[in-house]
């Protein structure tokens, strides 16, 4: 028997080849690790393919204990084909993956389970099947410290859930803020990805600025690719990698996508070999998704993986977890999880809705939820987007208040006046009821309009406004912004991310501004301290106060309950640089005190840093 074994470092496959006893398989000592980075264990078992009568996808199953003295991660592994499908296009082979991030510097050792039987691919009983092939093989290897600075995710550890209002790196212990892309939804269905096209014709919506029924070619970033960066056939891929570089060099740190829109919006993106057969995956295309995931993770960029949409949220099993649902979902922690920031969301608009009356129940939702907790192996963050109204957002997330399995929503408004008392609405309720959310905001709008692109709003003011800065100065996790579909590069058809540049631009100061002055994990909302009730404030009181507000006039800060002297600093939020010296420099508490104007453009919005000597 045949065994090879790679480390996985971003997306190239290298192996090394040896021969194990089948009748009596021996520890093999791998070569030394990095912590963070992705080992990947390639394994040679029956030779089989995607359409094989025999289904691959669901009579195997792989998984692979890994083990560093009390720590231990069960981690499932996946049909690999000839196992560079990347590459081939192959889609028979012999060989199965499994891919592990191991999080802890020493030696670690695995040991793999490879069972067969009916559909026991979604069984969760080990013993069940039959042990065949590379059953009981082991082996050890070092890890050793990363060496990886800068954005890399491999730099600052995995992302994790912590229980508190946001996601915090493990590696670094540095708390994460998100300035994300919506847009577009159907990213994946992209000309260079193998068995990608457009299912049939979407109905055109009133007033869309440009109907295009045809996949993303994103020509306008090819020239952001750079020799070095990850393609794959001979140069394919070069231009959504290159997209991806464009969005980390303006600070961009998550993007959202579909990875199933079967009639849905696109009909577009599905990672079956047929859109038609939910059994079988096709290996070569999510080998070369998994190369532009790998390239995001080395960029800073977390996968927002959004497993469904409103329209196709009862596609499989009728919205229970059954076996289609169990597989795909098990398909995805496979081969996804192992990346270092990663949201689970259940579902865009999910539940009953005008719009969808045949929408998901709260059991189902709960479900869900609990499969990815049980079954990702690092628990990454859950989230449940779903429409845009306040009853919507009642009904869908208040039987979910207090449930251990969900994380936190993923908010949806059809406007902006709204998203900062929401926001520390759900903050605090979550709280009170036992289980802390990290409340993001990821779509704003009407739906026509979103983010208007550059050309069409400039300044985005009222973004900025009420939806940036109104979510983060409540304590919010962070932001994703929408693309409305009555303007150019629209959340089906943008292959221009640049079209929203000074979004962007806007959302990196406000990010820099919590991170190199704030607190901000440490911090509450405390907007009742200002006598100003369209002003934010985020305060660590007797510390540190961070206000908000649009045309300031000697705005008034209660500090009556603390003492000392503060000084004050003032940021612009629409052109970032260092903190400003405004009319007043310092204040004594101990009583309401005039925090003056600001250093100029009294009439603009700006941001106040009221910090104690």
């Amino acid at each position: 028997m045949r065994k090879i074994i790679s480390p996985y470092f971003l997306v190239y496959f290298t192996g090394w080849l040896f021969t194990v006893l089948s009748c009596a398989p021996k520890p093999e000592q791998l070569p030394d690790h990095q912590q963070w980075h992705t080992l990947t264990l390639t394994f040679a078992g029956p030779e089989t393919g995607q359409h094989e009568a025999v289904n691959p996808f669901l009579y195997y199953r792989l998984q692979v204990t890994f083990t560093h003295n009390s720590k231990s991660y069960t981690v499932p592994g996946f049909y690999a084909a000839d196992g560079q499908a990347a590459e081939s296009g192959a889609e028979t082979g012999n060989i199965w993956q499994v891919r592990f991030t191991p999080d802890e510097a020493g030696e670690w050792t695995y040991k793999a389970s490879f069972r067969q039987g009916e559909n026991i691919a979604i069984s969760d009983i080990p013993e069940e099947g039959e042990a065949t092939a590379f059953d009981g093989e082991t082996g050890t290897f070092q890890v050793i410290a990363s060496d990886k600075t800068g954005s890399d995710f491999r730099a600052s550890g995995r992302l994790n859930y912590v229980g508190k209002r946001y996601l915090q790196f493990a590696g670094t212990g540095a708390y994460f803020l998100k300035g994300g892309a919506d847009s577009p939804e159907n990213m994946l269905a992209y000309q260079d990805f193998d068995g990608t096209y457009v299912m049939g014709d979407e109905e055109q919506r009133s007033g869309e600025a440009k109907k295009d029924e045809k996949l993303h070619a994103y020509e306008p970033h090819l020239a952001d690719w750079h020799p070095g960066d990850p393609s794959w056939r001979n140069g394919k891929g070069k231009s959504l990698i290159g997209g991806m570089n464009y969005l980390a060099s303006q600070g961009v740190n998550s993007a959202y996508f579909l990875t199933m829109n079967i009639g849905g919006d696109g009909k577009d993106v599905w990672p079956y070999a047929s859109p038609e057969d939910y059994t079988r995956f096709d290996c070569s295309k999510l080998d070369q998704w998994e190369r532009v995931f790998s390239h995001m993770d080395s960029l800073g960029i977390m996968l927002h993986i959004v497993v469904q949409e409103t329209e196709n949220e009862t596609l499989l099993d009728e919205g229970d977890m059954g076996l289609n649902r169990k597989l795909y979902f098990r398909e995805l922690i496979a081969r996804f999880s192992h990346h270092l920031a990663v949201t689970w969301n259940l579902g865009e608009e999910n539940g009953v809705n005008a719009g969808n009356p045949k929408g998901q129940s709260d059991a189902q939702r709960m479900a869900m939820a609990s499969y990815f907790k049980q079954h990702d192996p690092y628990q990454h963050y859950v989230v449940v987007h779903t429409w845009s109204t306040p009853k919507d957002r009642e009904t869908i997330y208040s039987p979910l208040l207090g449930f251990q399995d969900l994380d936190g929503p993923s908010l949806q408004f059809g406007g902006t006046a709204e998203i900062h008392d929401e926001t520390i609405s759900w903050i605090e309720r979550s709280g009170e009821a036992g289980r802390q959310w990290v409340v993001c905001l990821d779509e704003i709008g009407p739906a026509h309009t979103g983010v208007k692109p550059d050309a069409d709003d400039p300044q985005h003011d009222t973004v900025r406004h009420e939806a940036l800065w109104g979510n983060l100065m409540a304590g919010g996790g962070g932001v994703e912004w929408y693309f409305g579909y009555r303007f150019a590069h629209n959340d089906l058809n943008a292959e221009d991310w640049r079209s929203r540049e000074n979004m962007w631009t806007q959302t990196r100061y406000a990010r820099h501004f919590f991170h190199q002055h704030l607190p901000f994990w440490e911090m509450q909302s405390a907007d009742n301290l200002l006598a100003d009730s369209s002003a934010y404030c985020l305060a660590k009181p007797g510390e540190i106060y961070a206000i908000y507000a649009v045309a300031p006039d000697n705005l008034q800060l209660n500090l009556q309950d603390t003492e000392g002297d503060f000084t004050i600093h003032w940021f612009d939020p629409r052109n970032g640089g260092e903190l400003q010296q405004g009319k007043v420099a310092n204040v004594q508490g101990g009583k309401t005190v005039s925090l003056g104007n600001p250093p100029a453009e009294a009439d603009k919005d700006w941001a106040i840093l009221v910090k104690k000597k």
